[in-house]
């Protein structure tokens, strides 16, 4: 199903509210999306690091720690997408990789492409920044309470070796 809007001429609270219902509906998407996909990692790191720390396979709960991250990195690069295709969706840019750059840009609010989206569609940046944001802090979040187990494992793994 396409969506086809008219260009707004000027200001418009129609179009505002549109852009405003867009951007809510993207953030919840992305969200619900970051929060499935982070807690699927993370019981996974979890059930598997405790198997490795009673086996004291510390090495492996290393490699496990590192690989996590990574898909931590690869949730991110997802959510890009996802953005990326509502815009397209939306028939806001119509360039593919116009969309990822500008998602990317948004998304990890370092800004480094301009703002190309239509008259009346320019707030939908800032809840792309938004679901940015609260995704980054939440995985962050997470990374820090891993880092606790993999201390134990690194601080069991070394204690060893000195006595």
């Amino acid at each position: 199903m396409e969506i086809m809007l008219p260009p707004p001429q000027g200001f418009s609270f129609t179009f505002l509210f549109i852009d405003i219902i867009c951007g809510l509906i993207g953030l919840t998407i992305i969200l619900i999306f970051h929060g499935s996909a982070l807690n699927h990692i993370v019981m996974r790191f979890e059930r598997l690091t405790k198997a490795n720390l009673a086996l004291k396979q510390y090495n492996r709960i290393f490699f496990h720690f590192y690989v996590t991250f990574i898909f931590f990195a690869l949730i991110h690069i997802s959510e890009i997408f996802i953005w990326s295709g509502i815009i397209i969706w939306l028939h806001l840019i119509p360039s593919t990789v116009q969309s990822i750059l500008f998602a990317g840009s948004c998304y990890t609010t370092v800004g480094f492409v301009s703002d190309i989206l239509p008259t009346g569609w320019k707030s939908l940046s800032f809840f792309i920044a938004f679901t940015g944001l609260f995704s980054l802090a939440w995985t962050t979040s997470v990374m820090i309470g891993m880092t606790s187990l993999y201390k134990e494992a690194w601080n069991l793994k070394y204690d060893r070796r000195k006595l």
